[in-house]
């Protein structure tokens, strides 16, 4: 079951249902896949909206690997899901929203796991 608090979101790819977080581990991935420093720089960098084909088949490696899954990101270019390439472009949207947005919501926790934009200072 996916958990959205603990950063994760599940889809169907290849048509198996997966889960995809981004942990520690898969953050420090993409900061070397994508040659930033530190999580402010890779936040940066998702922060304008301009994602390669390929670019997108890290993500959702790294996430999937975060999962625990045995996945190169040579597969996952060759997965399909429904609703194509859009579909995994909103699927990485969603992923990159719950692994760096805060939660909203108020001390009883109305609105909680909600995030508050799809990065950090972001709207």
């Amino acid at each position: 079951m996916v958990n959205r608090h603990r950063g994760e979101v599940g889809a169907v790819l290849d048509g198996r249902p997966r889960v995809l977080v981004l942990t520690l581990g898969a953050l420090a991935e993409l900061e070397a896949a994508f040659g930033v420093g530190d999580l402010a720089g890779l936040a940066a960098r998702f922060e304008r909206g301009r994602l390669s084909a390929h670019d997108l088949s890290r993500i959702l490696g790294a996430g999937l690997r975060g999962a625990g899954e045995t996945v190169s990101d040579a597969e996952v270019a060759r997965f399909a899901m429904e609703g194509g390439v859009p579909a995994m472009a909103r699927l990485v949207a969603d992923l990159l929203a719950v692994t760096f947005a805060p939660e909203t919501g108020d001390e009883h926790g109305e609105g909680a796991g909600e995030p508050a934009g799809p990065f950090p200072g972001g709207s």
